[in-house]
């Protein structure tokens, strides 16, 4: 069984950073990809950046885009999702996800293509 667990998250102003963590156990991490989603209030949950199996490719959200930098360790089993200049409209729960597939190199971004999450962490940004 896969656990996903989340941490980081926090009350910061705008402008501001900071850096959520995700440790996974129960299956070889290094075989997944991992994703971050979002979800604001009364809002769909929502793709924020990917990152494949070995770390070498990224992708993300055109609105976090050269303000968000997801990266994995995997020695220590874990997935970062660093946030700078934070905007009110980032203000959400963030949760970490893995790939269903198995070293898979396609991009995805759907919820459906991720079958293990974490219960989330809330972000909040203030103006």
């Amino acid at each position: 069984q896969v656990q996903l667990v989340e941490s980081g998250g926090g009350l910061v102003q705008a402008g501001g950073s900071l850096r959520l963590s995700c440790a996974a156990s129960g299956r070889t991490f290094s075989n997944y990809a991992m994703g971050w989603f979002r979800q604001a209030p009364g809002k769909e949950r929502e793709f924020v950046a990917r990152i494949s199996w070995s770390g070498g490719s990224t992708y993300y959200a055109d609105s976090v885009k050269d303000r968000f930098t997801i990266s994995r360790d995997n020695a220590k089993n874990t997935v970062y999702l660093q946030m700078n200049s934070l905007k009110p409209e980032d203000t959400a729960v963030y949760s970490c996800a893995q790939d269903r597939f198995y070293m898979r190199d396609r991009v995805v971004i759907t919820t459906y293509e991720y079958n293990y999450w974490g219960q989330g962490t809330q972000v909040t940004v203030s103006s």
